[in-house]
């Protein structure tokens, strides 16, 4: 049961973080679309231990999806192993992104990525649930996922799964600052160079 780990939650929740184990929840991921009666949302839970994450769950609520992985293990969708896309060109992709809410202090670079995305691929898709939008694409719906302004409960347990489902995951540096850094980019293992080249106007 771990009762000495901490917590690192949204929704008004007190957040004490433990010494070697914490949980990063988010019990309503898509709030603005529960609240309009309009799917995704999502209940995000992560485990991590020290730095490392080890245990993601998201639970897409109007689908009735569970996605899950742990250390060591693939990743599932209601208990079926999953895994990215296999999409190695920008035309034959179709982009997952989260319109900036409330930070609107790289909006303009953020529109030059999105143009340069719409031109060059199938299409563009906002879901309004970032944790949704990374276990759909480990399930391999989606080749590439980029926001920023997104707070550790929105994509600790999502950027896991994609990981134990053959994506990666990054900073728009390149680096391994995505869950506590406020910006994130997940792709198949076909696109991640391209990907953070397109970007890298975000940093």
């Amino acid at each position: 049961m771990l009762p000495e780990s901490g917590f690192i939650a949204e929704e008004g929740t007190d957040s004490t973080k433990g010494e070697k184990y914490n949980w990063i929840i988010d019990p309503l991921d898509g709030t603005t679309n529960f609240i309009h009666s309009l799917g995704p949302f999502a209940v995000s839970i992560a485990l991590q231990e020290g730095n490392n994450t080890v245990i993601g769950v998201v639970y897409e609520i109007t689908l009735d999806e569970c996605f899950s992985a742990y250390k060591g293990s693939c990743a599932h969708l209601n208990g079926r192993k999953i895994e990215t896309s296999t999409t190695d060109n920008y035309s034959d992709s179709l982009i997952a992104t989260g319109f900036p809410f409330r930070d609107y202090s790289k909006l303009d670079e953020y529109l030059k990525v999105l143009t340069y995305y719409i031109e060059n691929t199938r299409g563009v898709r906002r879901m309004g649930s970032a944790a949704t939008d990374l276990v759909y694409l480990a399930a391999g719906r989606f080749d590439v996922f980029f926001e920023y302004a997104l707070k550790p409960w929105d994509v600790a347990a999502g950027a896991y799964i994609v990981q134990r489902a053959g994506g990666v995951i990054s900073d728009f540096n390149g680096g391994d600052d995505y869950i506590f850094g406020e910006q994130i980019l997940a792709t198949n293992a076909y696109l991640y160079n391209s990907s953070l080249e397109c970007v890298s106007l975000l940093k």
